[in-house]
């Protein structure tokens, strides 16, 4: 365990590095920061640190810069994120605020949180396997002909359209719509095939057969929509970042356009936490000089997705986190009064 004196001069070395993108050394230190102690105190300490892994010496007779295992002491140490301003909370607020669908929602929360990190944003649309029905439509088309619309809880919206085999009528149409709502309205969509499998039997004989389609359609629906979609954006961010990265951005770039990657950084959305995974604790290679951090947003206690940024290690942690924090609670909101 690191004494609190050595911490501190981490926590000064990491935070002058992030400003400055210079490498840092004892004289800088003791000049910017209170840390009561003298110059030759604080290269000892700087020793130390460099001896334990958590900063490192990039030029000969250059100062030091902290590695992974620095950031991820000085992430883990942090008594708190650092907190969004008023004008910055109206600010999420009033963009947010006007969205009109989810696409709408998803598109703004990656411009906002790029702009506010000036990092890479990535948003995972709420999964239909976390949703629950909010509400089933049956419109009729033709005399037999539906077009059954699918509302979840987070404000996702499927539209299929469904050939009956026999004409139905509004009021058969609208006993359907009734009784369907009343099974699987406010439940899991895990839930809904248990749910309606005997709904076909309830109803009289001639209209068996497009109950049973209805059914399968609407069945078929949950299992096609599945799959996990994402929006990504800030791209260009990296090219103020390239510095940050040894070689070449190229990797990073290549990593960021493949969903599949995207969504293992991301996690599960079921652990709604924060998380911040730095350098080579992402396991894709790539990303070894990027860091992530990741938050659960839902409309409820229970986060339904996750959202976050991409950005070199050499990060604002506590500004970024305070961000992703405060936009996923936004977004929460505007699910849960959607």
């Amino acid at each position: 365990m690191l004494s609190e004196r050595r911490l501190e001069v981490l926590r000064a070395i990491v935070q002058d590095y992030v400003g400055t993108e210079e490498p840092v050394g004892s004289k800088a230190l003791t000049e910017r920061h209170r840390l009561g102690v003298s110059p030759a105190t604080v290269r000892n300490d700087m020793a130390a640190l460099e001896d334990e892994g958590f900063i490192a010496q990039p030029h000969t007779s250059a100062g030091r810069i902290p590695t992974d295992k620095g950031y991820r002491l000085f992430v883990d140490k942090l008594a708190g994120v650092k907190p969004l301003s008023s004008p910055e909370r109206r600010a999420i607020q009033n963009f947010l605020d006007g969205a009109v669908d989810l696409d709408d929602v998803v598109g703004r929360t990656v411009r906002l949180l790029a702009q506010l990190t000036r990092q890479v944003a990535v948003v995972q649309y709420p999964s239909l396997t976390r949703s629950t029905v909010r509400h089933v439509e049956l419109l009729p088309l033709a005399t037999a002909r539906v077009m059954l619309v699918l509302i979840t809880d987070t404000g996702r919206v499927e539209q299929r359209m469904v050939d009956c085999p026999s004409p139905i009528t509004e009021d058969s149409l609208a006993d359907l719509r009734a009784r369907l709502n009343s099974r699987v309205v406010g439940r899991r969509f895990a839930d809904v095939p248990q749910l309606v499998q005997d709904l076909p039997e309830s109803f009289e004989q001639e209209d068996r057969g497009t109950v049973s389609i209805v059914l399968s359609t609407l069945l078929e629906t949950l299992v096609e929509e599945t799959e996990e979609r994402l929006m990504i954006g800030g791209t260009a961010n990296l090219t103020r970042f390239v510095h940050d990265f040894p070689l070449t951005i190229r990797p990073v770039l290549e990593a960021l356009e493949e969903h599949v990657v995207l969504l293992k950084l991301l996690g599960e959305a079921k652990d709604s936490g924060m998380t911040v995974r730095i350098g080579h604790e992402n396991a894709h290679e790539g990303l070894n000089a990027t860091s992530v951090v990741a938050v659960g947003y839902g409309s409820g206690d229970e986060a339904v997705a996750k959202l976050g940024v991409v950005g070199p290690t050499r990060m604002d942690y506590p500004g970024t986190m305070g961000a992703v924090r405060a936009v996923a609670r936004y977004v929460g909101q505007i699910l849960a009064e959607s």
